[in-house]
């Protein structure tokens, strides 16, 4: 059986430290399937349109990753593309704190497992919502984001 993982996030944009989860995940499953959510309450700086192209992109040459946007609970999205686990990742112990409530809830639901990898050091200052805000200020964020996606 074919061990898929679901990735969910906004990823607007997608860092370098999501591209470290991917790979590091990728050790672990079959598939993952990076899964953008749409949520119409929050303010994105790139369009969901361009998101999907510029991950998408990143991975065209890998077979092992997809790359969807949905519109859903996450973990019935999870159902649907076949996915037994959710990939997270974590910066600190206030991520830890949330992502272990929605793992349990998660799993008494449908039964799919979180898995968590944490941070590498070299990346755990790095955030979508601090790249966002460097882009509302005209600055530099290519040493955050892969150099492949062209977000820059």
């Amino acid at each position: 059986m074919k061990r898929i993982a679901l990735f969910p996030g906004t990823f607007d944009p997608f860092t370098i430290g999501h591209q470290s989860l991917v790979t590091r995940g990728l050790a672990l499953v079959d598939e993952i399937v990076i899964s953008i959510g749409i949520n119409d309450k929050k303010l994105t700086y790139y369009s969901l349109e361009k998101r999907l192209e510029a991950i998408s992109k990143l991975y065209k040459d890998d077979p092992r990753v997809r790359v969807v946007s949905y519109n859903s609970l996450t973990v019935d999205f999870a159902k649907e593309v076949g996915a037994q686990f959710i990939l997270r990742g974590i910066r600190t112990v206030n991520d830890f704190e949330y992502e272990k409530s929605i793992a349990d809830i998660n799993r008494k639901l449908t039964g799919i497992e979180t898995f968590i990898l944490f941070t590498e050091p070299e990346h755990t200052h790095i955030s979508s919502s601090i790249v966002r805000e460097l882009l509302r200020y005209g600055k530099d964020i290519s040493f955050f984001v892969p150099k492949e996606t062209e977000l820059y």
